[in-house]
């Protein structure tokens, strides 16, 4: 049982994390299973940058969601069980108020006139839906990649109002070489000339911008053992109708661009900007001015870190970083360490290494 996309409206001005407001922002969100009477059995997923709220199919909405093998009856996520709710980040583009939204208090889209968005901002942001549902405390928040730094900005921000905590794939902050990575994403984006400084036409966004920026997600979002295992120095089949000989000559370039063509369309440029370096902004350490004192805001019952051995966006290390900093504040702290070989991926797209792990936390 799951409800298709809802939308509610933040009544008046919803105050941004660093600065600037705004005017009663819409939040979509969709929810599987049903509230139970003592109202103690809501989990929260916060999302990574670019999915919505649809993390799994129901009778209303049958397309597939993101996470569709991990929600469900006798699923981890188990719906017979507990009531999920999922909420699009504010700043992107399906449903949630944006960049790409129409700012009430003009009558014209936001663009670049959207304030500095944080991952407290959209941790905020879902706390009101939360809240909205009848929910005043929260079985357990559940993140993904940058999702899971949302979740701990709300498990530090609501130390009451959550019991137990997800983490995936995620970190206390940013390192240096994935900011480095979004960096040169955003300058992708903006180099395109059809970006136009946030003012592009929305029939005609910055596809090539878009694209390329893709295409070096994907190349992090992977590993390169997946990519021996999966194409070794195979040939495409399309070069030889491609005029241009440095193009798509070998498999894997083939595989980038379909997944790049893919995407660009679907995903708002300004919102990617934003969402992009809203994961570059947070830091746990800003609680107190320490990780040490930002760990001991949190007041979890019970904590599970996932992370993979072959994740270069978040690697194993930072797991071990986040789950040992919990474990001196909450005592039954787990830290799973996967073996698979699509590196930052694999959470979406290696469902048999993660559903029993998460399936034995919320036995």
């Amino acid at each position: 049982m799951g409800s298709a996309r809802k939308l509610v409206t933040y009544d008046g001005r919803f105050r941004m994390h660093r600065a600037g407001h705004l005017e009663s922002p819409v939040l979509a969100y969709e929810t599987w299973g049903k509230l139970n009477d003592a109202r103690d059995n809501a989990i929260l997923i916060f999302t990574g940058l670019s999915p919505s709220a649809h993390a799994s199919s129901c009778a209303e909405d049958p397309t597939p969601g993101w996470w569709e093998d991990m929600i469900g009856t006798g699923l981890p996520l188990d719906t017979d069980r507990f009531f999920i709710i999922c909420v699009n980040s504010l700043g992107s583009c399906f449903g949630s108020t944006g960049p790409a939204s129409v700012n009430p208090e003009t009558g014209h889209r936001y663009r670049l006139s959207f304030p500095v968005l944080t991952l407290e901002d959209v941790a905020e942001s879902a706390w009101f839906v939360v809240q909205e549902l009848g929910v005043d405390v929260l079985h357990t928040v559940v993140g993904c990649s940058m999702g899971g730094m949302s979740g701990l900005a709300f498990c530090v921000r609501h130390p009451e109002n959550v019991r137990s905590f997800i983490s995936v794939s995620s970190g206390t902050r940013a390192l240096p070489f994935s900011i480095a990575v979004r960096s040169l994403q955003r300058e992708m984006i903006r180099s395109d000339p059809k970006w136009n400084k946030g003012r592009y036409d929305v029939g005609d966004p910055p596809i090539t911008g878009q694209r390329l920026a893709r295409k070096l997600g994907m190349i992090t979002y992977r590993s390169a053992e997946e990519w021996v295992q999966r194409f070794g120095r195979e040939r495409s089949t399309d070069h030889a109708r491609i005029e241009d000989q440095f193009v798509a000559e070998f498999s894997v370039e083939s595989y980038l661009e379909n997944v790049a063509n893919k995407f660009t369309g679907a995903f708002d440029p300004n919102c990617y900007l934003y969402l992009s370096h809203a994961s570059d902004l947070f830091d746990l350490a800003e609680y107190g001015g320490s990780l040490e004192s930002g760990f001991k805001r949190l007041q979890l019952e019970r904590v599970l870190v996932i992370g993979v051995r072959t994740d270069i966006l978040f690697p194993i290390d930072q797991q071990r970083e986040l789950a040992e900093g919990i474990s001196s504040v909450c005592k039954d702290t787990q830290l799973a360490e996967l073996d698979c070989i699509r590196g930052h991926d694999s959470f979406l797209v290696d469902m048999d290494a993660f559903r029993p792990v998460i399936c034995d936390f919320l036995a």
